[in-house]
């Protein structure tokens, strides 16, 4: 919660015990079932939360800003997100019928009212979206293939409408996949001084 705090001081009392839950259920369901790496469950707040929130960073969601969190695993980026943009409604998928079944129960614990789940896969949602979220769950080329359907086209940020991904290592050969496509790379470390965030990036692509 420290590093929650450091970076985003001006959570509400709510927020800040909802981030506070996160570590405790998290804690508590990743000894049921694998939702993050069982080695890095105490490196939850940085390597996930935080990590998530990067976005938070990048671009500030507009009230009723519709987000698709696409292969959410353990609901990432979607439920950090969520409780900071407790106005925008977000949609988190995921083909794994058992992570989709504790992130409900995770979401129903932080009393998130501004979720909604699906147990599918991401070629087969149908609604439009202001944003695709993801992280690292597939490449961009095949995100783009999967989602570009549901993004609206009516923009209403300082960004083009689109998807941000989250990334880390080396992405140039995903990058030159995408040529019908803009975008701009963001280092995470723009944000976070901590050494994780070094090689961690966001690509907005639109």
């Amino acid at each position: 919660m420290l590093l929650i705090n450091k970076y985003f001081p001006a959570l509400s009392n709510a927020q800040q015990e909802k981030f506070l839950l996160l570590g405790k259920l998290y804690t508590n369901w990743n000894k049921q079932i694998n939702l993050i790496s069982r080695k890095d469950i105490e490196n939850l707040y940085e390597r996930h939360i935080l990590h998530s929130l990067s976005i938070a960073k990048f671009v500030q969601f507009n009230d009723n800003t519709k987000i698709l969190d696409v292969g959410t695993g353990g609901g990432f980026p979607g439920i950090p997100l969520a409780i900071l943009y407790e106005k925008c409604n977000f949609h988190l998928i995921d083909s794994v019928k058992k992570k989709i079944n504790v992130v409900i129960k995770i979401i129903n614990e932080c009393n998130l009212r501004n979720i909604t789940t699906q147990n599918c896969r991401a070629e087969h949602v149908s609604q439009t979206y202001d944003f695709v979220v993801s992280r690292a769950v597939t490449n961009i080329t095949t995100l783009i293939k999967w989602n570009k359907k549901n993004v609206s086209t009516h923009h209403s940020h300082t960004i083009k409408n689109g998807f941000i991904c989250l990334k880390g290592g080396e992405i140039s050969k995903e990058l030159k996949e995408i040529n019908d496509y803009n975008y701009k790379i963001m280092g995470c470390k723009n944000y976070f001084e901590e050494d994780f965030f070094k090689t961690k990036k966001i690509i907005h692509v639109f």
